[in-house]
C-alpha cells in the first residue's frame, strides 16, 4: 500500500467544490503529462489556482490523485469498444465486421496523445513506484480482457469460434490490434491512418484464421 500523505476526512461537495475539483483534475493532468510524477503538489495546486491544502482535501495524496486521473482516461479511452463488445459482439452475427468496429474504437481510444503520453509517465515511474504499473493495468488491460472473455466465450458457445485457451485468445487480440500503436505511437511514431487500418484489419483476420472453426472441428463444449 502506498503511504497516504494526508487522509480526508470529509471529501467536499457541493457546485463548487466539484469546479474546484475539475481545475485540480485538469491541472494535474498538464503537469503530470509535462513534467512526469515528480512534479511537486504546489505546482498543481498553483496551476489550478488552489491552495495546495484543497488539493489534499478533495484528494487526500498524490498517489489518489494520479490514480483519479489515470482512471478518469481509461474510462474514456475505453468506452466506445467496451459498449460495442457488450452491446454487439456476444450475439454477433457478423464476427468479423464486429471485431474490426470494436479494434477499431479500441485503437483510437488508446493512441491519442494524451493517453500515450500518460502511459509513459506511468512507466517512466515504475523503478521506485511499481503500484502505478499495477493500477495501469487494473484499470485499463485487465478490465477490458475481462468483458472481452466474456464475449468470446459467448461466442465459443455458439460454434463461431473454436478457443480452447479464451484468456490467452483476449491477450493475443491486444498483442495483433493495439499494441503496435502502444509501442511506436509511445515513441512519437504512431502509425498512420492506413498502416492502423491495415494493422487492425490484418490483426483481425490473423486472429480469425487461428480461431475460426475447421470443417472437421467438433466445437461443441
Amino acid at each position: 500500500m502506498w503511504a497516504a500523505e494526508q487522509t480526508p476526512k470529509r471529501i467536499p461537495s457541493g457546485d463548487r467544490a466539484a469546479r474546484k475539483r475539475a481545475a485540480i483534475l485538469k491541472a494535474a493532468t498538464d503537469a503530470f503529462l509535462r513534467d512526469g510524477y515528480g512534479v511537486g503538489m504546489d505546482t498543481i495546486a498553483a496551476e489550478a489556482g488552489v491552495a495546495k491544502v484543497t488539493v489534499y482535501n478533495h484528494f487526500g495524496s498524490k498517489e489518489a490523485l494520479f490514480i483519479a486521473i489515470v482512471g478518469d482516461m481509461l474510462d474514456r479511452a475505453l468506452f466506445d469498444s467496451m459498449h460495442l463488445i457488450e452491446e454487439r459482439l456476444g450475439s454477433s452475427t457478423d464476427v468479423r465486421a464486429d471485431l474490426i468496429a470494436i479494434c477499431e474504437a479500441w485503437v483510437a481510444g488508446h493512441a491519442t496523445p494524451e493517453v500515450l503520453a500518460l502511459h509513459n509517465v506511468v512507466l517512466g515511474s515504475m523503478p521506485r513506484l511499481p503500484e502505478l504499473g499495477r493500477t495501469w493495468q487494473e484499470l485499463g488491460p485487465d478490465r477490458f480482457h475481462v468483458v472481452v472473455r466474456t464475449a468470446l466465450t459467448r461466442l465459443v458457445e455458439r460454434g463461431e469460434l473454436a478457443i480452447d485457451d479464451v484468456p490467452l485468445a483476449a491477450i493475443q487480440l491486444s498483442g495483433l490490434v493495439l499494441m503496435p500503436h502502444i509501442a511506436y505511437g509511445s515513441t512519437g511514431a504512431a502509425p498512420d491512418a492506413d498502416l492502423t487500418a491495415r494493422l487492425i484489419t490484418g490483426g483481425v483476420d490473423m486472429f480469425l484464421a487461428r480461431y475460426r472453426p475447421q470443417p472437421h472441428q467438433n466445437t461443441d463444449r
